[in-house]
């Protein structure tokens, strides 16, 4: 007869729910700015690019913890759909900046509402307090874990 192993709960644990909100707000996100024409790693990188202005690729990877590949492609795609231009910095063709184009900087915003909103459909339910609280107790975690990568997926 085989014998029963007593393991925990899926419900009992932390993960399972960070996990589920997780893939519900998320999901929901990325339906609202595909909407648009984005994916969720193009306006994480939009968004960043709005805040530092023309930056290099390789530091715009850095600061979110992306690889230059990764960084390179994205930049690649939101070229092509005109958010996003390149410039060649002098005569050496090699280091380049991107900076957002006109119609890139005017869907930032538009972007930035639909996050808004996709905040306010999944957490207007809490009190001030309790958003705060949240927050708080996920940036320890993140922190705590040295964790530097911007959450695209």
């Amino acid at each position: 007869m085989a014998r029963k192993v007593q393991v925990s709960e899926l419900e009992a644990h932390v993960g399972y729910w960070l996990r589920f909100v997780s893939n519900h707000v998320s999901h929901a996100f990325m339906q609202k700015v595909e909407a648009k024409g984005v994916t969720v790693a193009e306006w994480v990188v939009m968004r960043e690019m709005l805040q530092t202005g023309p930056i290099n690729p390789s530091q715009l990877a850095e600061r979110l913890g992306m690889t230059r590949g990764a960084i390179s492609k994205l930049v690649e795609r939101l070229c092509r759909k005109k958010f996003v231009q390149r410039t060649a910095a002098g005569r050496d063709r090699r280091y380049q900046s991107v900076t957002l184009t006109s119609v890139g900087m005017a869907l930032v915003p538009k972007l930035a509402r639909l996050a808004d909103d996709n905040d306010r459909e999944f957490f207007s339910h809490l009190t001030t307090e309790q958003q705060h609280d949240l927050v708080r107790v996920l940036k320890d975690i993140v922190y705590r874990h040295g964790w530097k990568d911007a959450p695209v997926n």
